[in-house]
Parts: C-alpha cells; sequence; structure tokens
C-alpha cells in the first residue's frame, strides 16, 4: 500500500511574485496582469460521521449518544483526530461530508481553535429528518450561503452552495454529499440535475467550483450507462486544455482526477476497490485568464503515514460492536490550489515505454511500462489474467467491467510478488479494439 503525501509547497492568502520572464509574457498576454496575485487553497473532506452528544432521533445507531460507547470522551477524540487532519491539510476554505447538525460543525470549529488553525467562517446544510449534513469552514468571509434543495423527502442530501469574494471577483463554492453506491445511479442523477439546473441560473461567466463526495468515479461512465457526474455534469474524460477552447457548449466541467497518473485516483479504498469518490470539477471559467484560476497541477490527496494502518490499510475511525477510540475516517482529503493569476497551462506528462509481460516477471523493465496488446484469458471477480506473445500475468484490482477474450492496452505502474507469482496491481486499462 502507497502512503506517500501528495502534498504541494503551501499555498497561503499571501503574495506571490512571478518570475521576469513570466511577468513580461504575461504582460502581454494579459495586460491587467496583478503582479500581487492571491493564492488560496481549496479542500473537501469526508470526516465519516461527526455526530454531537445530543440526542436528535435521525442518528445512526452507533451515534446514539451514551450508546455503543458513543461518550463525551470518545467524541474528544473524533474532534481530535479530525482537527489534526485539517490543521496539517492548512486549507483556506474546506467543504465537509458527514457533519451532523450545526452543533457538531460548532464544536469542531472549538476544537480547530483549540489546536491552532481557526476556521472563523462556517455553513452547513439544515434538512430535516437527515442523519448528516455538508458544511464549509473559510478562514475568508462568506458572502452568502444558500441550500439547494434536491428532494423534500429523506433519503437525499441537500447541496451547500456559499459565495466568497477574492480580490473583488465573487466565486460559488457547492459542496456535495451524494447518494452512496449502495443506492441506484437515478439517485445520484437527481442530484446531479438539481445542481445543473441552478448552475445554469448563474450570471454568465459565473466563476463555481463543484466539490465533495460524490459516491462517483471519474470514470464512472464506463460503469453505468448514464451517469450523474460524468453525463449530467458533462465531465467526461476532457483533456485539460479542452476547457480553454471555444466550444458550442459552454457547459462541461474538468475533474481534477485527470491531473494524477491513473494508479494515484483514489481517495477510497473499500477493500482493495480503490476509488475516487471525492472530487473537485471545473467549469472553463476556472481556466480562461479571468478573476480566480486554477494553478495547473496544484491537485492532490492529502495522504500522511498515519492515516495508515501499520499493515497498509486506511486508518478509518474504529468501530468493532462499539467506539474504540481509534482511527480517521475511511476517506483522504483531496485539495487544489487556485490564484488571480492567469491560468498557465503545463503539460507534465511524460513519455511511457513500452514493454513485455515476460519482461516484467523479470523485471528487465523500470515502471511505469505500457503493454501495447494483451488479451484477457481469465476473469475472477477483481482479478484476470491477460497474455501477450511472451508471457501471463495476473491482474489484481479491476473494475466489473473488464471482460473476457478482449483486448487492452495496460499501463503497468507498480508489480508485487505474491505467492511467489508477480501480479500487476496498479494499473491503467484501455480497450482495443480487436
Amino acid at each position: 500500500m502507497e502512503s506517500e503525501t501528495l502534498v504541494p509547497n503551501k499555498t497561503r492568502l499571501k503574495p506571490s511574485v512571478p518570475s521576469f520572464t513570466k511577468t513580461l509574457l504575461l504582460l502581454y498576454l494579459f495586460p491587467h496582469f496583478n503582479l500581487l496575485a492571491t493564492e488560496l487553497k481549496i479542500a473537501s473532506y469526508n470526516v465519516e460521521n461527526l455526530f454531537d452528544m445530543h440526542y436528535d432521533k435521525t442518528e445512526y445507531k452507533e451515534y446514539i449518544p451514551h450508546r455503543h460507547n458513543w461518550t463525551k470522551k470518545i467524541l474528544s477524540i473524533k474532534l481530535k483526530h479530525i482537527s489534526e487532519v485539517i490543521c496539517e491539510l492548512d486549507a483556506d476554505i474546506i467543504g465537509l461530508q458527514e457533519i451532523e447538525n450545526q452543533n457538531a460543525l460548532n464544536l469542531l470549529q472549538k476544537s480547530l481553535k483549540k489546536y491552532g488553525c481557526n476556521y472563523k467562517y462556517s455553513a452547513i446544510t439544515s434538512k430535516k429528518r437527515t442523519a448528516i449534513q455538508v458544511a464549509l469552514l473559510s478562514k475568508i468571509p462568506i458572502e452568502s450561503h444558500k441550500e439547494i434543495v434536491v428532494k423534500r423527502v429523506g433519503g437525499i442530501r441537500n447541496i451547500l452552495e456559499v459565495k466568497v469574494i477574492i480580490d473583488g471577483y465573487p466565486l460559488f463554492l457547492f459542496v456535495n454529499h451524494w447518494n452512496s453506491k449502495r443506492s441506484p445511479e437515478s439517485k445520484r442523477i437527481l442530484s446531479a440535475k438539481a445542481l445543473k439546473k441552478r448552475l445554469l441560473t448563474l450570471p454568465k461567466g459565473s466563476q463555481y467550483i463543484l466539490l465533495g463526495d460524490f459516491n462517483s468515479n471519474y470514470n464512472e461512465y464506463k460503469v453505468v450507462k448514464k451517469t450523474g457526474i460524468n453525463n449530467v455534469l458533462n465531465s467526461m474524460s476532457y483533456r485539460e486544455s479542452y476547457m480553454q477552447e471555444k466550444q458550442k457548449n459552454s457547459f462541461r466541467h474538468y475533474n481534477l482526477w485527470l491531473e494524477l497518473p491513473p494508479y494515484k485516483r483514489w481517495s477510497h479504498n473499500f477493500y482493495g476497490n480503490r476509488q475516487g469518490l471525492d472530487a473537485i470539477l471545473l467549469p472553463p471559467t476556472l481556466f480562461n485568464g479571468k478573476g480566480v484560476n486554477y494553478l495547473d497541477n496544484s491537485f492532490g490527496v492529502f495522504r500522511r503515514n498515519y492515516l495508515f494502518t501499520k499493515e497498509g490499510y486506511v486508518n478509518r475511525w474504529q468501530y468493532k460492536k462499539r467506539h474504540i477510540g481509534r482511527g480517521y475516517s475511511d476517506h483522504f482529503p483531496i485539495f487544489a490550489t487556485f490564484s488571480t493569476k492567469p491560468y498557465i497551462f503545463q503539460n507534465m506528462v511524460n513519455e511511457i515505454k513500452n514493454c513485455s509481460i515476460l519482461d516484467l516477471i523479470k523485471k528487465d523493465t523500470t515502471l511505469p511500462c505500457s503493454l501495447k496488446r494483451v488479451r484477457v484469458v481469465s476473469v475472477k471477480k477483481r482479478a484476470i489474467v491477460v497474455e501477450d506473445k511472451s508471457a501471463k500475468i495476473l491482474v489484481y484490482g479491476v473494475e466489473k467491467y473488464i471482460k473476457k477474450d478482449k483486448f487492452y492496452a495496460i499501463d503497468v505502474y507498480q508489480t508485487k510478488i505474491y505467492k511467489g507469482e508477480r501480479e500487476i496491481i496498479d494499473f491503467a486499462m484501455n480497450l482495443l479494439d480487436n
């Protein structure tokens, strides 16, 4: 299990002065370029069930006060652990999921201040008869906030809309927590449609950020024919430069997971099934050189060693018939940096050399490398065996849509020895025309 931290240099609300050569170029391309641009870090974190000690009759049974060892002492440990993550993440604005209510959010704010990171401004949804809400903490004043009601009956959470002003530029943030994958995609589509309806009413050219736990992978369309995240929000696997091009349909979004190599595109790991359920989606207006822009290649996943167990598993909040006061969350935070200086595209993609399965088995190649054409010869749950002209090898952790006897190209990022045999464990697969 990898445990590296994908955290760039900390970027606070402070001036950043570009190099002289770059400044001249920016002044030529953008006459109104601001030499003292503001940068801010925006994040999203599913904290995994933060409940207070007041009985509201909407709690999950594991969080009913004074039952299952959910006590004031255990709550203080939970608050400390969440604060530890948020303080080290050090974002200027952070969207949160799975906060019980306003009181739970207040407790978190007090805890954060106690441990040295004060988030003075906040907002939270308040849908009735719902166990958990979505919220937002900010070091920047909140101009306004409102809720987008997806469906008035229970079972589908509201979406939180927050407006802030960055150097005079309005920026909207939409915090989401869509229905889990235990629910049909039709429920997530309802959330996507409600969000889209609101986005289309914003003034033309508005700048906004969609973030949260969408319970949808960046390429969900490969598993489900019609999806909320890909089809309704129009966030198919577009290349980043496409966001700068003029298109007839301006309603499209770039999923920042596409900034990372495929094997790093995950913030949630359920029994070996790694997915990017949490996401940050951006419209073309965050790439147009006006107002607030995305800082290219700043997206990352916050993975500290303490967020993993000694065995390498995600160190989620531990419940074994009772709360035992250990662990953090089953999600990792994600983050990105934004700036009032114009967006600059940086092509960070490196060419991946070709290799054969025999090269991998004999370790006669360095990784990453690409298997250009392999055939799937067997499928067993999440493991498959593929072959080329040189040999066969097992691939572990595949998606459900992988089919026997089909041909694929596989970019290989990591292998390991299991029971004496080498297998591929980190990879990206693309279906080929047979």
